[in-house]
């Protein structure tokens, strides 16, 4: 295993952290003799086989149904100054009700304190407000702090760049969980931001949001070989000295395997040295990253067949003067839904692509927006009046509603 030193909270945190939100018995809180015998059995040997490989950061969340108090079960047992334990409690408008939460939380994990508490899922400026206005959640969580049972306060987003960046900005934050891999990079300026604030930088569900690559489509394996586009993916986080972990939503032992073949390989990075230039063709901006030998070919593979199936012009300005979705009419969200068609056409991803597309409108604002499924209700002239593609734009907007349009999909929980 190889570690990072997590920003400001001078944790040495491995590069692989073990997420807490597939092992677990139930999305609701059970009773603890309700756990199948197997189900805890399995859960304590995933987290055994994560310490066997170096992976001493368990992570989970108040909204992970019986994970904490499954986790109570085993954290106990094993030695706690060779574990790093966070968990995550979201935001109230009553400070009140947060702090019953985040008791309850602690309560379940059976531990005096945790190395950190997440404020989850701060995901829009409302969000921000209840959580850093005079008397509000992070007034709690510093109470908790000054008790000694947390120990580092950060938090988890789905947010806007934009949001991201201002509740970074306000340095009450010790870390930050975010989304950043290949397929959508977005958030670089995020991170860049979180760097210049010393806060520890971890990627949220790379494997899963990142693309379902533990099941990728043929298309994509053979793009990246020889590595799998697991591999690829992990690779290509954590070739950034920015990052410093990446969740691995494990749900039995084996899961940790084929990310273990990422450690060799980023052993070759050169990250931070030369530097150039790569678009995925779900990104909002290109990245610059550092060199590794097993990483560029791929990377150059990936965007040559992205430049011949979507076009170098489309690629290059897809993104251009294209509105947010609380500013097109019907509340359609275009950029979601334009990745979505460009990692369609471009890798084939068609499971990730229905499964987020039948999300929108059935998220929240953990992936806000709507489907283009009323579309010809509306007129997008004016809201696309900025973009270079104004003119097909509703018409791929259409193409990719028919692709993809299915069963709605529900979120498993607000992670």
């Amino acid at each position: 295993m190889q570690y990072r030193r997590f920003g400001r909270t001078e944790l040495q945190m491995p590069v692989f952290s073990c997420g807490g939100m597939r092992y677990q018995h139930s999305w609701k809180d059970v009773p603890l003799a309700e756990i199948p015998a197997k189900n805890q059995e399995n859960l304590e040997a995933t987290i055994r086989r994560a310490l066997e490989v170096g992976i001493n950061h368990i992570e989970t969340a108040r909204g992970y149904g019986s994970s904490e108090v499954q986790l109570g079960q085993i954290l106990p047992e094993l030695a706690r100054d060779s574990l790093i334990v966070q968990t995550k409690v979201s935001p109230t408008a009553d400070p009140a009700e947060f702090r019953q939460h985040l008791t309850q939380s602690l309560d379940n994990l059976r531990l005096d304190t945790v190395d950190l508490l997440g404020i989850h899922g701060i995901n829009t400026p409302e969000l921000l407000d209840w959580t850093l206005r005079p008397g509000g959640c992070m007034a709690v969580a510093r109470e908790f702090q000054r008790q000694g049972r947390v120990r580092f306060i950060g938090f988890s987003t789905h947010a806007p760049t934009a949001v991201i960046q201002q509740a970074i900005a306000s340095d009450q934050f010790d870390y930050v969980n975010l989304h950043w891999y290949y397929i959508n990079q977005d958030n670089w300026a995020a991170i860049d931001t979180a760097q210049r604030h010393d806060l520890g930088v971890f990627i949220i569900s790379p494997s899963d949001k990142g693309g379902h690559l533990y099941n990728p489509p043929a298309k994509l394996v053979e793009l990246c070989e020889p590595l799998s586009p697991l591999v690829f993916n992990d690779l290509f986080c954590l070739s950034h000295p920015q990052v410093h972990t990446l969740s691995i939503g494990a749900a039995r032992p084996t899961d940790f395997d084929e990310h273990l073949n990422t450690l060799p390989l980023l052993e070759d990075s050169d990250a931070g040295s030369d530097t150039r230039v790569e678009k995925a063709p779900g990104s909002e901006r290109p990245q610059a990253m550092g060199t590794n030998r097993h990483l560029q070919p791929v990377l150059d593979r990936l965007h040559r067949h992205a430049q011949t199936v979507l076009g170098d012009d489309w690629l290059r300005t897809w993104t251009v003067g294209l509105p947010s979705h609380d500013e097109t009419p019907g509340n359609i969200n275009i950029p979601a839904i334009l990745r979505l068609h460009n990692l369609l056409l471009a890798f084939d991803m068609e499971d990730y692509a229905k499964a987020r597309y039948n999300m929108l409108g059935n998220a929240g604002h953990w992936f806000p927006g709507e489907k283009a499924d009323q579309l010809s209700q509306f007129d997008l002239s004016d809201c696309l009046r900025r973009s270079p593609h104004r003119e097909k734009i509703p018409h791929l907007l259409a193409e990719t509603h028919q692709k993809l349009a299915g069963q709605a999909m529900a979120r498993l929980s607000n992670a």
